[in-house]
């Protein structure tokens, strides 16, 4: 494996905790609730939501109840997400009980810590919600650095405050150092790894990179030369609750297709996973 391992470089969803999960169980509840009480067909309302979360660039869209055509026409000129707090309640609640690390993420990280190494997180999540799941699950601080895309946009006229309800100080990371990438920067993007690693000053030979996806984190690892490694336990594509997500997302069709037709053995990871831990045996 060439040169002593000094960083590691990690995806964050479905690598060190189980995104999917969490949202799946909160969104599915959100839904059917807005369903229950709206009286709005859940096929119905999936189909509004795609739109907008392609418009924002994200599943997980804070002002999403406000922007949906016909909660909006049945609650004028109330705004849905008041009239329908349930709902968000019901979101809210199942996230908070869904969010929860993979076995043994925390005691490799700190391992890896102790012995010298930089953990970086890179993620394609907003920053708001990885913020949030970085403190919720605890690595506020073990994680040195954290590459996330910025916080989605918002209609005209609407500010983050109004989004947010507790107080100020209770927002934001404390130890981890958080950087953003480009908007609109999507993985594989080899450049954003090639800068990641020039901010701490490490080669590719000293790095070793884990996340879940082989065309996203596996593809762009081998393109810079970075040692790879697949969290094969974070796929969730072959579930059937899976294609809930494909439904709304903001991915395009292409997108969607593309992550379903990839042919097995077409990207080959060098190093395969079954619990997150196994990295500790590349360093």
């Amino acid at each position: 494996m060439g040169a002593k391992k000094s960083v590691l470089v990690t995806d964050l969803d479905n690598t060190t905790w189980d995104w999917f999960e969490a949202w799946f169980r909160s969104f599915s509840a959100m839904l059917e609730k807005l369903s229950n009480d709206s009286g709005v067909p859940r096929s119905q309302l999936e189909a509004e939501i795609r739109p907008i979360h392609q418009l924002r660039g994200t599943t997980e869209y804070s002002n999403l109840l406000n922007e949906i055509p016909s909660l909006r026409a049945a609650v004028l000129p109330r705004e849905p997400a008041e009239v329908f707090d349930e709902a968000l309640h019901a979101l809210h609640s199942e996230r908070r009980r869904a969010t929860r690390l993979y076995p043994r993420v925390l005691e490799t990280l700190n391992r890896l810590k102790s012995e010298g190494v930089t953990v970086i997180a890179y993620t394609e999540s907003v920053a708001y919600w990885t913020e949030w799941r970085i403190k919720h699950t605890g690595l506020d601080g073990v994680i040195d650095i954290l590459y996330s895309a910025p916080d989605h946009d918002l209609p005209r006229g609407v500010g983050v405050e109004s989004l947010r309800q507790r107080d100020p100080s209770s927002y934001g990371l404390r130890q981890t150092e958080h950087r953003h990438v480009g908007k609109g920067e999507w993985k594989p993007n080899p450049e954003i790894l090639r800068a990641i690693l020039r901010d701490c000053g490490k080669a590719a030979e000293d790095a070793v990179y884990i996340g879940d996806s082989l065309i996203k984190d596996v593809s762009m690892a081998q393109s810079v030369g970075v040692l790879d490694a697949h969290a094969e336990y974070g796929q969730v594509q072959h579930r059937d609750e899976y294609n809930l997500l494909r439904r709304v997302s903001h991915w395009t069709d292409a997108d969607v297709e593309r992550e379903r037709a990839l042919p097995s053995g077409v990207i080959v990871p060098t190093v395969s996973c079954t619990s997150f831990e196994r990295v500790l045996d590349l360093f």
